[in-house]
């Protein structure tokens, strides 16, 4: 009985703790969900998978054309976003998703598991008196880029444990971004042994957004410093950050640790609207100090051009150019170095950049080694509600054919390059999409989403397996779904 007595005391002071906290802290909530279904066919031009890597180790992973595709899948996201607010100055925000196929785990009545990962978690907080704004924990982080681009080659559209200041430096002129992010800590706590092993990769970056009348430009810059023991393989980093004179003896780097960096700026000319322009410079390179055939450096340039005047569409047109591997791996790379692309323009199929319903969505180009041209008719709206966007766009390879091929050839079919991802300058690939969303209530429309794509590939690169089967039929998706956004 005396036990049961304190037990209710301190549920009745935990209760009333929890009654006089909620009080004091209001909460806000948004999210969205999506359901939808994709249909498609000849995924990477073949129809088969791409080389993956599969274990922490640069030659450990399947070939390509080991696997078939299944064409049709109904997807299923949903979106929960928590603001817990003290006040105007403080607050936390928890985000989680729940995302899986329908007929495999989540959300279905023959597995009816319900993942829940936390995709957001951060606090946010102005320092006093001032306008000096806070964020700690995992957030979004996106570098800056012209906004006719989506987001950047670099690092665009994605989130990190990270430590971010913003601060206007001189009202509606100058601000400030810094932060600090860990994008890998392969072995967390402990090392696997005793000797310690430099297993993380840490990013710290600056922008400084100016705004002027009809005038925006953001210079920006980014320093990497990447452990050679860190996991960049079956995270996706790998064909991103490192050479691929790496794989060549000696393996690997010979530093413990190497320093990746980037500088750039991202421009908007507003000043004739409406026609308006848009532009984005970046270099970056890395591994400088490490053997030659480790180092990567390269270029990305994108120009972009609108007209806004007309009610019925926008007419835009762009193109970019890059830097390409040269026809030697001894002396390193000549592609820029990226961490997590997500670029693309006109919600183009051929780049990951931004569909609505995005799961098997694209055919994930890579932004860097080519260049292209490209058009889109945005915003085409007749009738009340419905709105369409038809854009095509057209990539030449700037990659020597003779760099992929000894590559290949050292490591057959292999994750590093993928047909249809990386170009040679013999190579194109060109695709059309036609996107339409009907906006049944203001917060729930209906989306269709199409895109058709063809390559054309060197057989003496890629081998004639893969080549002759991408000459069977073009890759083309569609998309139908639905999204709810409150």
């Amino acid at each position: 009985m005396k036990r049961f007595a304190v037990l209710a005391l301190i549920a009745a002071f935990v209760l009333g703790a929890f009654a006089s906290a909620n009080a004091a802290t209001e909460v806000k909530m948004t999210g969205d969900a999506r359901i939808y279904g994709v249909y498609f066919a000849n995924h990477n031009f073949t129809g088969w998978n791409t080389a993956s890597w599969t274990g922490n180790n640069p030659t450990v992973f399947k070939k390509a054309g080991t696997q078939t595709e299944d064409r049709f899948q109904i997807w299923e996201r949903f979106r929960l976003r928590s603001d817990f607010v003290a006040n105007e100055a403080v607050k936390f925000r928890l985000g989680i998703k729940v995302e899986d196929t329908w007929g495999h785990g989540t959300l279905t009545a023959a597995n009816p598991e319900v993942a829940i990962a936390v995709y957001q978690a951060f606090l946010q907080f102005k320092l006093p008196d001032c306008n000096v704004e806070v964020t700690a924990g995992l957030q979004d982080i996106d570098l800056p880029q012209s906004k006719l681009f989506y987001a950047s080659p670099v690092f665009g559209g994605d989130r990190i444990a990270a430590l971010t200041i913003s601060a206007p430096l001189i009202d509606n002129t100058l601000g400030l971004l810094a932060g600090f992010g860990r994008l890998v800590d392969t072995n967390r706590t402990y090392d696997t042994t005793t000797t310690q092993v430099a297993d993380e990769f840490d990013a710290y970056f600056l922008a400084l957004p100016i705004t002027l009348n009809g005038f925006k430009a953001t210079p920006w810059g980014m320093i990497g410093v990447a452990g050679a023991n860190a996991n960049y393989w079956t995270t996706g980093f790998g064909q991103n950050l490192i050479s691929a004179g790496t794989f060549a003896t000696p393996a690997l780097w010979k530093n413990d640790q190497n320093a990746y960096w980037w500088a750039g700026g991202a421009f908007e000319v507003t000043a004739l609207d409406p026609v308006k322009f848009y532009a984005d410079v970046i270099y970056g390179a890395g591994a400088q100090a490490d053997r030659k055939k480790s180092k990567r450096e390269g270029w990305f340039i994108d120009l972009g051009i609108e007209y806004t005047g007309w009610d019925v569409l926008t007419p835009q047109v762009f193109g970019w150019w890059s830097t390409g591997e040269d026809g030697s791996t001894r002396n390193g790379s000549e592609r820029m170095p990226m961490v997590r692309p997500n670029w693309g323009p006109g919600n183009s199929f051929l780049f990951d950049d931004s569909q609505d319903l995005a799961k098997e969505g694209n055919m994930g180009v890579a932004p860097v080694g080519n260049w292209g041209l490209g058009a889109s008719l945005n915003n085409i709206s007749f009738i009340e509600k419905l709105t369409h966007r038809l854009t095509f766009t057209y990539v030449q390879g700037t990659n020597s054919a003779k760099a992929i091929r000894y590559l290949n050839d050292l490591l057959g079919s292999n994750p590093y390059f993928t047909m249809g991802r990386d170009l040679t300058v013999n190579e194109h690939v060109l695709g059309v999409n036609f996107d339409n969303k009907y906006m049944i209530y203001e917060n729930l429309a209906a989306v269709i989403e199409t895109g058709w794509a063809h390559g054309q590939f060197q057989q003496s690169v890629w081998g004639h397996r893969l080549v002759s089967q991408s000459r069977n039929g073009d890759a083309w998706k569609v998309a139908f779904g639905l999204t709810y956004k409150f």
